[in-house]
């Protein structure tokens, strides 16, 4: 099975949801001719990375944000794979990414694991605790958020499980461009699945990001890459490479797992 995937990579108001969300409309309008099968968003599309306001502008429960992109998907009939959105909940806000299917359901939701210490995540932030794991045309997926590419640990839980592509939604910063293409290449490489990276663009008061969103299939070849500027990249991907690629080389079928965790430390 082939899938035509369209990453949008947007420059995202700073803390405006409302303009946030014509921008995303606008650009389904501009891409939707394509007969896409997935659009994949951003981090924190809805609000950029204004974390001191998230009080003020994040998502009760992400009521607004699950009706928005469910009415999205069936108006252009296509799976949405919605980036991620400030949730607000009685625990705290966390970064959370919803999925709809064609028909607008809302099938999978995965909140960020690892909170990112450097861009003050951590303080207000709550860590998700359930999996990235949901269904897409009969394929079992994952979903990841930006600085969770740095811990493949977690990535191979989902991947030992059998999940054939790995979703990836950031807002990278572009002094680390080259760990942001250098991990999702491993990635790909190590769990021989196609990676969807979908990065911001632009600027907010404090940091430049990187862009270069990137679909990448089982061998870690780039099938697409955007550069900097604000784009939608458009990849086609052919499920049947995963299979290939994991009889080829059966790293699944040669792991030890029951000596990962009884190795004792020599010192």
């Amino acid at each position: 099975m082939t899938l035509k995937i369209a990453c949008l990579q947007l420059d995202i108001a700073f803390g405006d949801p409302a303009e946030n969300k014509r921008r995303v409309q606008s650009e389904l309008e501009n891409v939707y001719k394509q007969q896409l099968d997935i659009i994949v968003l951003p981090e924190l599309w809805t609000t950029g990375y204004d974390l001191p306001r998230l009080d003020e502008i994040a998502d009760e429960d992400g009521a607004d944000i699950k009706s928005f992109i469910s009415e999205l998907a069936q108006m252009y009939n296509v799976n949405i794979v919605a980036g991620s959105v400030a949730k607000k909940t009685p625990k705290g806000i966390t970064n959370t990414m919803y999925i709809a299917n064609r028909n607008g359901d809302i099938i999978g939701e995965y909140s960020k694991l690892h909170l990112f210490q450097l861009m003050d995540e951590h303080l207000y932030l709550q860590p998700g605790e359930e999996s990235g794991f949901f269904m897409l045309e009969q394929t079992l997926c994952a979903g990841v958020i930006c600085y969770d590419i740095r811990f493949p640990e977690w990535i191979r839980v989902h991947t030992a499980q059998g999940a054939e592509l790995l979703f990836v939604v950031a807002e990278w910063p572009l002094p680390r461009l080259h760990h942001w293409r250098t991990l999702l290449q491993a990635r790909a490489i190590e769990n021989q699945c196609y990676v969807i990276a979908c990065n911001r663009a632009g600027t907010d008061p404090n940091n430049t990001f990187a862009g270069h969103s990137m679909i990448i299939d089982p061998w870690g070849d780039i099938i697409a890459e955007a550069g900097e500027d604000p784009c939608s990249l458009i990849g086609e991907i052919d499920l049947a490479k995963v299979d290939e690629v994991r009889k080829q080389i059966p790293i699944f079928q040669d792991r030890r797992p029951e000596r990962y965790t009884s190795l004792k430390k020599i010192f």
